[in-house]
């Protein structure tokens, strides 16, 4: 219903592409932003939004996650852009895998291509990125410590030093207390609980790494079957249809 995008092409030789600074500019320009690195775009969130600038509807903001701060909730949101991508019949394959990573010349190549992308296909409407995601950032800027600033900050430095030929206070002779049994028990529990919890640590971290291995080997399999389907998906075939619509079924439809 929303007719088809204009797709577009480009290679290494023909491809005229702008530099890191100047692609996020463009990015926190257009959708009011405030990203300060090609990686932040790993999140999926302003793709999303870029596809409701470009084509209303096709893309629903509302399950954007644009808090994401973890590589599912990068996945989710790249799921809704697959999803968008298809109903406006892109030819794109996006590199999901390599996206959600958040490594640098991965998302740099995917940014590059999509500013083509917007600019053979935005027909200059108005638009207002803020109130289309309700206010939400995309990203939040870490704030800044306002300790350096503070009145106190330097104290130590500017206390005046002892002054040259000042006879030192003679060392106490009393001797010091010997710390009581109950301290050193205490001691002992403290050190006994920082292992255990170390211990569970590195179990967490283990079972941490097993899930992520199989996330990575399913994920694989999925995006296999879910080239496949492309590679048939004109050729109007019951099962890759249906196949296509549980790759792209959103949380809401699975639950």
């Amino acid at each position: 219903s929303w007719g088809m995008a204009v797709n577009v092409y480009s290679t290494s030789i023909t491809q005229e592409t702008m530099s890191r600074h100047d692609i996020i500019a463009w990015v926190n320009d257009i959708l009011a932003l405030n990203y300060t690195k090609v990686e932040q775009l790993c999140s999926g969130a302003a793709y999303c939004q870029f596809m409701d600038m470009l084509f209303p509807g096709c893309i629903s903001l509302k399950k954007v996650k644009f808090q994401a701060k973890l590589e599912h909730e990068y996945i989710h949101n790249f799921k809704l852009l697959q999803a968008s991508f298809k109903r406006m019949n892109v030819d794109k394959v996006i590199p999901v895998e390599k996206l959600v990573k958040g490594r640098f010349q991965d998302n740099l190549d995917f940014i590059q291509w999509f500013k083509k992308f917007f600019d053979a296909n935005y027909d200059g409407k108005e638009y207002d990125p803020v109130e289309a995601r309700q206010g939400q950032d995309a990203f939040n800027l870490p704030k800044k410590s306002h300790h350096a600033n503070s009145p106190t900050a330097g104290a130590a430095k500017s206390s005046p030093a002892s002054k040259p030929g000042s006879t030192p206070s003679r060392p106490s002779s009393a001797k010091k207390a010997a710390p009581s049994s109950s301290a050193s028990k205490s001691d002992k529990d403290l050190e006994t609980q920082v292992i255990q919890l170390s211990e569970q640590v590195h179990s967490l971290k283990l079972a941490l790494e097993g899930v992520e291995k199989e996330r990575d080997f399913y994920f694989g399999k999925l995006r296999e079957i879910e080239l496949l389907c492309q590679e048939h998906g004109g050729e109007n075939n019951d099962l890759v249809n249906r196949l296509m619509e549980v790759l792209y079924a959103s949380e809401e439809h699975v639950s």
